[in-house]
């Protein structure tokens, strides 16, 4: 299940949105993620649902791909959900058992966080889906550029944040593995109590770990060997074009955001 997981992986493609400009591209997530919280309502969360579609059908990533990365997460979406329907008492009452009661309020919550998280998953996911981790790191370094004279070392910024990107996959990849040889050890992550289920994990967290600190000194290693040495004397083979698709794309963008603030401001 974990192998389904598809969160900081690159799938190349010639698409509209592969080919804008990832400045743009991360400019938009950002506004993206700020309107999904503007929206307090569930016309609203709609109409952010409806912008990640099209840009989902523009990207011409496969959404059953998406779906394979979505499904693993929704128990804990639904456990998460069955707290908010619950434990909240405000608004009409539709279900009262003992100290169990589920109402209005209860229920938009529960709707509005499971939408509102699974569409910011999907949303925010495109980023990484459409855009290289060479193209990541010179559009957060050229982004975060004025930062330069407050001497912050942007360069090594963006670095670390790519590759926390790109290694996502793989140690997913790595914890499925492992799962896979202690359960051909006969050992058992769904049995007994909760208490013994954490303990279960340990035998999994260790190994990760050491594994994760080797491939870490060994992506050290292959650096010095290619004589990186951050953004100093540093050259690009491919330069960042800023075009006027990517500049009617964020006024497109600024008018849905626009639009969000709206319908929040009317209460819709």
């Amino acid at each position: 299940m974990l192998r389904d997981i598809t969160i900081g992986q690159y799938f190349p493609g010639n698409s509209v949105v592969h080919r804008m400009d990832p400045r743009f591209k991360i400019v938009m997530t950002l506004l993206f993620i700020v309107m999904l919280f503007l929206g307090e309502h569930l016309y609203s969360l709609g109409y952010g649902l409806v912008y990640c579609l099209i840009a989902l059908l523009l990207s011409r990533i496969p959404v059953k791909m998406i779906w394979k990365s979505v499904r693993p997460l929704l128990p804990i979406l639904l456990i998460t959900a069955a707290l908010d329907m619950f434990f909240l008492d405000d608004g009409t009452v539709y279900f009262h058992w003992h100290f169990l009661k589920i109402t209005s309020d209860g229920v938009n919550t529960a709707v509005l966080m499971v939408v509102r998280i699974i569409v910011l998953l999907v949303g925010s996911s495109l980023l990484t889906y459409t855009t290289s981790p060479i193209a990541l790191t010179d559009a957060i370094e050229r982004l975060l550029a004025p930062l330069k004279r407050l001497h912050v070392p942007v360069h090594a910024f963006a670095m670390m944040m790519t590759i926390a990107l790109r290694f996502i996959p793989t140690l997913l990849e790595e914890t499925d593995r492992i799962m896979t040889a202690q359960k051909a050890r006969g050992a058992s992550f769904s049995e007994g109590s909760m208490l013994q289920r954490a303990k279960a994990l340990v035998p999994i967290f260790v190994p990760l770990f050491v594994s994760s600190f080797r491939r870490a000194e060994e992506l050290a290693t292959a650096m010095e060997c290619r004589c990186y040495h951050g953004d100093q004397g540093r050259t690009r083979m491919k330069q960042l074009e800023w075009r006027m698709r990517d500049t009617l794309a964020l006024l497109w963008g600024a008018l849905v955001l626009a639009g969000m603030i709206v319908l929040s401001r009317f209460g819709l």
